[in-house]
């Protein structure tokens, strides 16, 4: 049993042009112990799904419209009381979020926002608490604890920031940890220094975790399992090593396409992805990267949502007669 399964998820925002759908009915499992890699380019709905996951989607205009977010096998999320959902998150359920200046409150002190969970969730002292928090940072290497708990957050630097935050969403000792975009903004070297963090943590204390990137080098390096998503649904889904050596979708082909390879000949034009992500208002119920893929389409696969289908032992796609060719003769494309 995963420890957080996703069931046709749809999350939407009452807009003054109408209710727009951003999450469009998308299935995942999060095997325990292991790390979901969700990528995409902007405005796919990342961050969309991990927000509803912690039931943050801004407020009154954001909703969870349908599907279950089942954590640890009998908790849904999605329908939880909130008195309850308070108890897991923060506690059972940790969030990086991907702006640290934006996450931390720029009027109160490191300290304090590191022993806010810690005097939440467990029943502690608040001097049992700032040591907690110290150690926290330390654990997390920030250099003289001590001080930087005293620090407001403009004091430190984006890194540090960062630092803190993860500090802050392992305060409990989270089951899962989602990490959203968790190396925005940091230069290479700062980046690589907290995905490192990350996965020591992760081995550390045997967490399950969610980490939401547009990179996919990132998700090459850091995750087990990755997911593919595209103007609000999942195209692709399957493991690191399958979904890199046989990417099935002309999506996940044309990411891959993307990344500059080092044996190339110099000053090669990249590779791009031409036309930009639909927005919700524009959305088809149909294939949606086939207007992107350069590939022949007509009305009707715009209309018709193609089958989302397991090709091989866990490698899923969403089969659309435009954006996936050669399929095993035993499947069939319906779209």
């Amino acid at each position: 049993m995963p420890l957080l399964r996703i069931e046709n998820l749809r999350v939407g925002f009452d807009t003054e042009a109408g209710h727009l759908t951003a999450v469009d009915g998308i299935s995942l499992d999060v095997p325990r112990g292991k790390t979901l890699g969700i990528v995409g380019e902007s405005g796919s709905g990342k961050s969309v799904t991990a927000l509803a996951i912690m039931r943050l989607l801004p407020q009154p205009s954001g909703k969870i419209t349908g599907g279950r977010i089942l954590f640890d096998g009998q908790n849904d999320l999605a329908s939880m009381p909130l008195d309850q959902l308070r108890r897991i998150r923060g506690n059972r359920i940790g969030m990086v979020f991907q702006e640290p200046m934006t996450a931390l409150n720029p009027a109160h002190r490191i300290e304090r926002q590191l022993m806010e969970p810690l005097l939440l969730h467990l029943v502690i002292s608040r001097a049992d608490a700032r040591e907690r928090a110290r150690e926290l940072l330390a654990k997390v290497g920030i250099p003289a604890p001590d001080e930087r708990l005293r620090a407001y957050p403009h004091q430190l630097s984006g890194g540090m920031r960062q630092r803190v935050v993860i500090a802050i969403a392992l305060a409990c000792q989270p089951d899962l940890l989602i990490c959203d975009e968790p190396t925005t903004a940091l230069d290479v070297t700062i980046q690589a220094q907290i995905l490192d963090l990350l996965k020591s943590l992760q081995r550390e204390a045997r967490m399950t975790v969610i980490l939401i990137t547009h990179d996919l080098g990132v998700i090459a390096e850091n995750a087990d399992e990755v997911a593919v998503m595209y103007a609000g649904r999942i195209v692709e889904c399957a493991s690191v090593r399958s979904l890199f050596r046989a990417p099935l979708h002309a999506y996940t082909q044309a990411l891959l396409r993307a990344i500059p390879a080092l044996d190339s000949v110099p000053k090669t034009p990249l590779f791009s992805i031409e036309g930009m992500v639909p927005s919700l208002s524009e959305l088809k119920p149909g294939c949606r990267f086939a207007p992107r893929s350069g590939r022949p389409y007509t009305e009707q696969d715009l209309m018709q949502r193609p089958p989302y289908l397991e090709i091989r032992p866990g490698h899923w796609v969403e089969a659309s007669r435009v954006c996936v060719a050669n399929l095993p003769p035993s499947q069939t494309i319906l779209a």
